[in-house]
């Protein structure tokens, strides 16, 4: 409850995911914030998570002090710590899992208009930030995680080649599956996650990815922008019908209807990249 004059206000913090991890004898609690949308108030959401998770510790030891009555001096009494006691560090993430690049705030100064003379007596607070588009740099140990931000990265980009080459012949069980469908708002993925898990069984990812691209062809179309399909996406396209073993004269109607061609321009792709 915060007070200011007459006015009173309930504020209340809720982390989507808290971990305590061990480090030796010690610990640290680490918070984590799951963002599908860009929130331009995220430093300061993480600075009030932060604050509340330390003042939790804080009356959590201020009280046992005060039941032992164990303080060596009056200031030790008043504020309710020993000299020697410490908090244990709060880390938070904010994972960002969406499509368009992040351009909101980084720290709470960039939240806020602060007159130049006042810079060095304004204290910032920045925020831990991941973005599943920037993530090729960061090394996941759990092979799982890896996939999850390194398939959705690909998907984003629409790098067709990468993820044939890498995930083709690769079997997902059915929760990542929908993890990274849910993620990349992928419906071919999460279809067949739900009809695979139905019937108790892994999902076999080429034809997953073969609607995948027939999805994104489609909204193209509906998008009007159709002409602006890259060579690249048709290559992919052929290299995927191909794993997925249709026929020569299949796939060449198929990319006839799909991006449009000619059946010569069609004919010239096939010849170079089937």
């Amino acid at each position: 409850m915060l007070k200011f004059n007459n006015h009173a206000e309930t504020i209340q913090r809720i982390w989507d995911v808290v971990k305590k991890t061990a480090y030796g004898v010690d610990f640290v609690i680490w918070g984590l914030e799951n963002q599908c949308k860009i929130h331009y108030a995220m430093p300061l959401r993480t600075m009030l998570g932060d604050a509340f998770s330390y003042l939790k510790e804080y009356n959590e030891i201020t009280a046992r002090n005060k039941h032992e009555k164990d303080f060596s001096s009056s200031d030790e009494f008043l504020s309710g710590l020993k000299k020697t006691d410490r908090l244990h560090p709060v880390i938070s993430l904010c994972v960002y899992y969406g499509e368009d690049e992040w351009d909101g705030p980084l720290s709470l100064t960039d939240m806020l208009c602060i007159p130049a003379h006042l810079t060095p007596l304004v204290s910032d607070y920045k925020m831990n930030l991941i973005q599943i588009r920037n993530s090729d740099s960061l090394i996941f140990h759990n092979n799982e995680v890896h996939t999850v931000f390194d398939l959705s990265r690909l998907i984003y980009n629409k790098e067709f080649d990468k993820i044939q080459s890498t995930y083709m012949n690769q079997k997902f069980d059915t929760e990542l599956s929908l993890v990274i469908g849910t993620i990349t708002n992928t419906k071919s993925f999460i279809n067949h996650a739900l009809q695979s898990d139905s019937e108790g069984g892994s999902i076999n990812m080429c034809r997953a990815f073969e609607e995948w691209q027939e999805e994104c062809i489609q909204k193209g179309v509906q998008q009007g922008i159709q002409t602006g399909i890259t060579q690249g996406e048709i290559i992919g396209t052929l290299k995927t019908y191909k794993k997925c073993s249709f026929s020569k004269e299949d796939t060449l109607k198929n990319i006839i209807t799909d991006f449009s061609l000619s059946e010569e321009d069609a004919r010239n792709y096939m010849e170079k990249y089937w």
